[in-house]
């Protein structure tokens, strides 16, 4: 299951749960697309209640639309992860490096609350 909402003008909250195949990945990164065609300095709040691996398919059309998703990213100023998986954190920050303008910070799950202030610029940590 995979999806997004625009909760406001310069941010969307993106929520993923399960395994991606390639049709549903399609499906998400063309989603992702059009709905933040139009965002400047941008917030995602990312919520991944379940994570699987997608499919080695579902991979390859990711790795495909590379460029144009490194050209989304630099639409965002902040994103928060949350999630259980303390490798899913690991692997969120250090993503976060690759993006000079994007800065990434993971958060348990029941802690949405502080990603939310974090994500408003109330805590840096």
């Amino acid at each position: 299951m995979f999806r997004i909402e625009r909760t406001a003008r310069d941010r969307v909250d993106i929520e993923m749960s399960g395994k991606l195949d390639d049709e549903s990945m399609r499906q998400a990164l063309d989603e992702i697309v059009a709905t933040t065609a139009d965002i400047e300095n941008g917030k995602m709040l990312f919520d991944v209640i379940d994570y699987h691996l997608p499919t080695v398919s579902a991979i390859r059309i990711e790795f495909a639309r590379l460029p144009s998703m490194l050209g989304l990213m630099k639409k965002f100023n902040r994103a928060a992860v949350l999630t259980d998986k303390r490798w899913l954190k690991t692997i969120s920050e250090l993503e976060g490096l690759f993006f000079p303008n994007l800065e990434i910070k993971a958060f348990p799950r029941d802690e949405r609350d502080a990603a939310e202030a974090w994500l408003s610029g109330g805590r840096r940590e």
